[in-house]
C-alpha cells in the first residue's frame, strides 16, 4: 500500500488548490494521511479525489474540519500496520520514547505541526511528521511524506521535496 502523508497546508493562506508538484506526487497513492491544520475542509474534499483520506485535527482548525470528520487523535491499520496520528508530538526532544509510551501499540505514528520533516525508528517503532507541502518555514522546500506498507511492516518512507 502507498501513503501519501501531509500535514500544515494552512489553506487558504498556502494551499488555494493543490499545487501541481503535490499532485504528481498523490497521483498513485491508495491513501492519504493528513496530520492537521488543513484550515478548510474543502483541502480533504479535493485531496479525496486522489484516494480515500484520513485527517485529524489541527490547532488551527475549526468545528468544520472537525464536522468533515477529523478527530484530535486517529486510530487504524492500513496494510496490518497500527497507526496513531495526532497533530502535536510536543517537544523533539524525548519525542519518540514519549510516543511510544502515549501510543503503545502503534507501528507508526503521524504528526505535524512543526512544520519540519522528520523521520525516526526504533525497535520496530517508527514516528514521521511529512512537514508542509505549503509553508516550508525554515526549510528548504516543501515536503510531502511517500510510506510504503506492506505486511504489517513500513518497508519505505520518503519525504518527498515539492519541487515546481
Amino acid at each position: 500500500m502507498r501513503v501519501g502523508v501531509l500535514s500544515d497546508t494552512h489553506a487558504p493562506r498556502f494551499w488555494r488548490r493543490c499545487p501541481p508538484a503535490v499532485a504528481r506526487l498523490l497521483d498513485d497513492v491508495d491513501v492519504i494521511l493528513h496530520a492537521g491544520d488543513v484550515c478548510t475542509p474543502d483541502v480533504l474534499d479535493e485531496l479525496s479525489a486522489f484516494a480515500p483520506v484520513h485527517a485529524v485535527l489541527g490547532n488551527n482548525d475549526g468545528p468544520d474540519v472537525a464536522a468533515w470528520g477529523a478527530p484530535e487523535v486517529l486510530h487504524l491499520t492500513l496494510a496490518g500496520v497500527r497507526v496513531a496520528m495526532l497533530h502535536d508530538s510536543g517537544p523533539a526532544s524525548g519525542r519518540l520514547p514519549r510516543l511510544r509510551a502515549r501510543f503503545p501499540h502503534a507501528d507508526l505514528v503521524v504528526f505535524g505541526h512543526s512544520h519540519i520533516p522528520w523521520d525516526q525508528t526504533a525497535g520496530g517503532f517508527r514516528v514521521f511528521n511529512p512537514g508542509s507541502p505549503t509553508d516550508k518555514r525554515r526549510q528548504p522546500h516543501g515536503t510531502v511524506g511517500i510510506l510504503q506498507l506492506d505486511d504489517g511492516r513500513v518497508t519505505a518512507a520518503e519525504l518527498a521535496p515539492v519541487l515546481p
